[in-house]
């Protein structure tokens, strides 16, 4: 048999050796890359994987070159493992459904051998379509996927010698057809707007080097509580297990090479072609990839460049069109779909017959939760505003905003911290009001949606309170103040008639003489009761509130979970003024990712727990200066077949 080495990524460049012996080396951080290690084993005593890896911003490899608005880290920050195979084996399988939409639907297989010395003969491959564990024989009806229903299948081919199998490989595929066109963006037929944001793969301590439970969460956020569509991976291939969760979820995805305006010499567009390459080898299967971004993040135009780049993918796979994000109106245009970054307000109209807009507000318009309550609604109307027009030609195919999560950069980049508030939730994921404005899209069948894009205190406004923002997808909202209705409010279909569900606005200035006290708002559906919400008018901070994303974790050394830290009114409604430092113990077998003691931003933050390799129970105690204690408990289990995943 022969053996691998398979790592996920290392930033940005690794020389990998084996007992002395020099294997090869990887330029690029994003890539997945193999090493054969067959020759050089000592298969009776002890051998030695050596990696050096060179985490500097290297101008040879892509990204870098020029400046980047975003951070790499470094180091070896994405799965490892050793691959044990036969002399002919499976190295890759694309699978990939034809005529979707028509009774002579398809699965066209193209497989990929590996092959060393003498190829035995009888040589056979056998191509399965498995639904579950039922072997599907013919292609008549089949369930389609979509965002709502993410159905998918598996292909299984086998590798036969002799009639006896000696290798398999496994893709996962969904039936779907997703077309650009003049008007709009078609998924089974069905007109879709595409409305979503940018991910960048940075979590607060680690960098990029999060597990796999982590990296789906971020896509749970995106499309469960987001309520998002779309998402691009901003500005670089991201982690298989993120991918393997946007297909689960129903999460559509544009993925684009790594990049980020500038453009270098000929060994460094080279390098580029090859990730062009690399991207879509791995990623081929994944029926949430509805567009390969194939140019470098607004760069200028490079004829011969991106026509060669354009060629690499198409000829990989001419299931899906290319896009090349770009910031100039005028840019030449080789791909398939227009995809442009475009921060104003309004927006340019389409000017060519696809067209994707794939950036906005962000560096426009920073807002952390702390800031005072105009800007935090301002920012909040901004993505509405954006989307409002997207809506209003079927033309735009939809919009990516930036972005979903704050992150780190360099410091020409940054609010002076090396952090760019850009995010609609915060580094930590969690949500600022204006990512009320993407929940509240979603239609109340799936949730029932009332969030105030603001704070309820009175004296944290230039003037007074002009302009109270309800994000909902309600019909009709009542406020009250002191259990006395002050505004009945319907959704503000002059301002956004183009959103499936506008924003609410009021004038709050003159009910406030009244007097103040504690708020509710209410939300009718139909004319009943669909949801209350509750502010404090108090002033007082009431709880503190310790919120693990899982309560189950697998005791390898690596799974983890983050656990969200808040302090509350008496009604669950954030404090943004509790900046308090929360003392932390862990016992059992677990340790905590963060600072200890740990102060909260803006009446939040979050820590992880990462397990030990063992089993037992983690309790995790936050420690409050005035509010007390909590204590959260994870279960820890050996088998992974235990442990449920989200």
């Amino acid at each position: 048999r022969r053996v691998f080495v398979d790592f996920g990524g290392v930033m940005t460049a690794a020389v990998v050796s084996l007992n002395g012996a020099r294997l090869g080396e990887h330029r690029g951080g994003y890539t997945p890359f193999s090493f054969e290690l067959t020759q050089h084993v000592d298969w009776r005593g002890d051998n030695v994987l050596a990696v050096e890896v060179d985490s500097t911003e290297r101008a040879d490899i892509p990204p870098f070159g020029g400046e980047i608005d975003y951070l790499t880290f470094g180091g070896i920050y994405r799965d490892v493992a050793l691959r044990f195979v036969p002399q002919t084996f499976i190295e890759n399988v694309f699978a990939k459904p034809v005529n979707v939409m028509s009774a002579d639907r398809r699965v066209d297989v193209r497989c990929y051998l590996n092959s060393q010395g003498a190829q035995p003969a009888q040589l056979k491959l056998n191509v399965e379509l498995r639904d579950g564990d039922r072997v599907v024989n013919n292609l008549g009806p089949v369930e389609l996927w979509d965002s709502e229903r993410p159905k998918l299948y598996k292909v299984r081919v086998r590798l036969l010698e002799g009639g006896r199998g000696v290798d398999h490989y496994d893709a996962r595929v969904g039936f779907r057809e997703a077309r650009f066109t003049p008007e709009g963006f078609f998924l089974n037929g069905q007109h879709v707007k595409l409305r979503g944001l940018n991910r960048h793969q940075t979590y607060p301590y680690v960098g990029q080097a999060m597990p796999a439970r982590v990296q789906r969460r971020d896509a749970w956020i995106l499309r469960r509580e987001l309520k998002c569509n779309i998402v691009r991976t901003s500005h670089y291939p991201q982690s298989p297990h993120f991918l393997d969760a946007c297909d689960d979820y129903g999460l559509l995805i544009l993925e684009e090479i790594p990049g980020w305006q500038h453009v270098g010499d000929a060994a460094w567009k080279e390098l580029a072609v090859r990730n062009v390459e690399a991207m879509i080898r791995r990623d081929w299967n994944h029926p949430s990839i509805i567009l390969w971004g194939v140019r470098i993040n607004e760069s200028k135009d490079d004829h011969d460049f991106y026509t060669r780049t354009n060629a690499t993918a198409h000829a990989l796979d001419d299931s899906r069109p290319t896009g090349g994000i770009r910031y100039n109106y005028e840019s030449e245009f080789l791909e398939d779909v227009f995809t442009m970054n475009d921060f104003g307000i309004p927006l340019r109209p389409p000017n060519h017959p696809r067209y994707l807009n794939t950036e906005f507000i962000g560096h426009t318009y920073p807002t952390k939760r702390s800031d005072n309550v105009e800007r935090i609604t301002e920012h909040t109307l901004r993505h509405a505003r954006v989307h409002n027009q997207l809506g209003s030609d079927r033309a735009y195919a939809g919009g990516i905003g930036w972005c979903a999560f704050d992150y780190n950069t360099h410091a020409n980049f940054c609010s002076g911290d090396r952090v760019c508030y850009h995010g609609v939730s915060d580094i930590f994921r969690i949500p600022k009001p204006a990512a009320g404005f993407y929940k509240s899209q979603c239609d109340p069948k799936e949730e029932v949606v009332l969030e105030p894009a603001f704070y309820w205190a009175r004296g944290d406004h230039n003037e007074s309170f002009d302009l109270a923002v309800v994000c909902s997808n309600c019909e009709h909202l009542k406020l009250y103040i002191a259990d006395s209705v002050v505004a009945e409010v319907d959704p503000d279909r002059k301002n956004f008639p183009n959103l499936p569900h506008p924003p609410f606005v009021t004038d709050l200035r003159q009910v406030l003489w009244r007097g103040w006290g504690d708020l509710k708002i209410e939300g009718y559906i139909g004319g009943r009761l669909a949801i209350t919400k509750q502010l404090s008018g108090r002033g007082v901070d009431r709880q503190l509130l310790v919120e693990p994303d899982d309560t189950e974790l697998i005791g390898d050394g690596i799974d983890s979970t983050r656990v969200v830290l808040r302090v509350t009114d008496e009604y669950g409604a954030p404090r943004p003024f509790a900046n308090d430092a929360i003392v932390l113990l862990l016992e059992g077998p677990g340790e905590v990712v963060g600072e200890n003691p740990f102060a909260l931003f803006g009446g939040v933050g979050a820590v992880w727990v990462r397990t030990k390799e063992a089993a037992g129970v983690i309790r995790l105690t936050a420690k409050h200066p005035t509010l007390g204690t909590k204590t959260v408990e994870i279960r820890v289990r050996r088998t992974p077949a235990d442990v449920p995943t989200i």
